[in-house]
């Protein structure tokens, strides 16, 4: 089996989410990524009727996810990318519900990793797995592209799209695999606030080849590209692409 390509450095990953914790304590600090996650989830159990027994929560940050399932009677353990390898079988198995906010879009092996979600459960478990998808952030991108000029650097992540997230579902061996999309829009009145609401939600860079920091005069090029966006109010709308995974493991365990 070919080595998947490094594109995620694991180092860089867990210092994204370890600075969380403490962006958090700021009274402004941004969590609407991770709320919309959490209040999808448990949607989405309310629809299929799932009541969740021994359930796995990766990378919820809040805690929400975990204390609104432990209230309807679920035996919650949690795991964020510091103590979990996703890349790697799980310690633990036969999980009834295994769900993943806001990680698997910063794997180097995301189908590897889908299958070791699946081997996790019990036949018949569930999964949901949520995170940032292709089609996100784009205003963003373009103010990058003209703060670099003529010489643009890899500064954002590659980024999973709906149909390629289906068909990893298939290869991944999960029962019943639905993939969608929503989106989320949030205004801006500067690239500042909008690139301190990423950081406040573990969503930098973890690239394993970073670009450099932009220069001042690069900075003040992407500042200006980006309000080129703004509407009449004076604020850009930027978009989050939420894509979620959802399936089961086989009742034959496979």
């Amino acid at each position: 089996m070919a080595t998947p390509p490094r594109i995620f450095d694991p180092a860089r990953r867990r210092a994204v989410r370890a600075r969380i914790a403490a962006r958090q304590m700021r009274p402004d600090a941004a969590r609407f990524v991770i709320e919309d996650m959490v209040e999808d989830v448990l949607d989405r159990l309310s629809f299929v009727r799932h009541e969740p027994g021994r359930t796995l929560v990766v990378g919820d940050w809040s805690g929400s996810l975990g204390a609104a399932l432990e209230q309807q009677g679920a035996e919650v353990a949690r795991a964020d990318v510091h103590e979990l390898d996703e890349e790697q079988p799980y310690p633990q198995s036969e999980f009834d519900l295994i769900a993943s906010l806001g990680t698997l879009d910063t794997v180097n092996d995301l189908p590897g990793a889908l299958i070791h979600i699946r081997e996790a459960l019990k036949p018949g478990g569930r999964a949901i797995a949520s995170f940032v998808g292709a089609g996100s952030l784009g205003h963003l991108r373009a103010a990058m592209f003209a703060g670099d000029g003529e010489r643009p650097a890899a500064r954002m992540h590659p980024m999973v799209d709906i149909r390629a997230a289906a068909q990893l579902l298939q290869r991944a061996g999960w029962a019943e695999p639905v993939a969608d999309c929503r989106t989320l829009r949030v205004s801006y009145r500067s690239l500042d606030r909008l690139v301190g609401d990423l950081r406040d939600q573990g969503l930098g860079s973890a690239l394993a080849s970073p670009a450099p920091a932009l220069g001042k005069a690069a900075l003040e090029r992407a500042r200006a590209a980006f309000l080129q966006a703004a509407g009449p109010d004076g604020r850009v709308v930027e978009t989050f692409e939420i894509l979620t995974l959802s399936g089961r493991r086989s009742l034959r365990g496979t």
